[in-house]
């Protein structure tokens, strides 16, 4: 396993407009200078956290999808982040594991936000999805999922070596009136799972009038928040200490007395 280094693109988001967000989003994406490995984009990011999936959702070859495609290949990183797909007759909050060679994975949302009527419009996922790069294992959530410790909770088998994923990443629309929870959940995740974290969240305010200060952070395995930015549209470029996670977990090895449990 090597270091890792992320890119939390936090970025205010135009409502239900597609074309303008894929443009304006490209335009951080190549003016980013660091290099970097892992790109993540805010919840919903092609259109905000819109609950009208029935004139904004689309296939798995649609333009969005598409679109990550061709800028992974061309900036040559993985691109994260999540949108509406509809499949089956279905629609689904899909985060997307684009790949530069067009290869992807993706996690459909598993907590559907009640509150905001998603779970009317939105088919939870049924399952987790752990994508891997460098030798790193990350575990792929959505916003809301934040809020339910037992989706993200490192599972553990008998005489395992380690745990079972080393970064957890939530994308999010979560709104400045409740962003002392997200701040503070994700510093509980990463403590609980002796995990890096990294949140991404976006800025502004959406359709529904709601406001977005961003607070998008890197928490190390101890719960300290390595890197934060607020209020405007930034892009946060840390990399990931593959020695540091390694040390907490072997001197402090707590993982190890964890309740076996199995998430399906």
């Amino acid at each position: 396993m090597q270091d890792l280094t992320i890119t939390l693109l936090q970025s205010d988001l135009f409502w239900e407009d597609r074309p303008a967000n894929l443009q304006a989003l490209e335009e951080k994406i190549l003016q980013l200078r660091q290099p970097t490995e892992l790109i993540l984009l805010p919840e919903m990011f092609t259109t905000g956290f819109s609950m009208r999936p029935d004139l904004w959702a689309e296939e798995m070859d649609g333009e969005g999808v598409r679109w990550m495609k061709r800028v992974a290949a061309a900036r040559k990183v993985i691109l994260a982040g999540s949108m509406m797909i509809r499949e089956g007759g279905a629609y689904y909050n899909r985060l997307v594991w684009m790949l530069p060679d067009g290869q992807m994975g993706y996690y459909d949302k598993r907590h559907c936000f009640g509150l905001a009527g998603e779970s009317v419009h939105y088919q939870p996922g049924r399952r987790r999805f752990i994508a891997s790069v460098n030798g790193w294992r990350v575990n792929l959530c959505i916003c809301y999922d934040l809020r339910f410790p037992i989706w993200s909770r490192q599972t553990m088998t008998p005489g395992a070596e380690q745990p079972e994923y080393d970064l957890l990443v939530y994308v999010a629309n979560w709104p400045e009136v409740r962003i002392h929870a997200w701040r503070s959940l994700l510093v509980a995740r990463a403590i609980e799972n002796q995990c890096y974290v990294a949140g991404v969240n976006r800025v502004g305010i959406d359709g529904q009038g709601i406001v977005h200060e961003g607070h998008s952070m890197v928490v190390d395995p101890m719960g300290e928040i390595l890197a934060e930015e607020v209020g405007g549209e930034a892009m946060v470029t840390y990399r990931l200490d593959k020695s540091l996670l390694e040390d907490i977990r072997k001197k402090l090895p707590f993982w190890r007395d964890a309740d076996p449990f199995t998430i399906y």
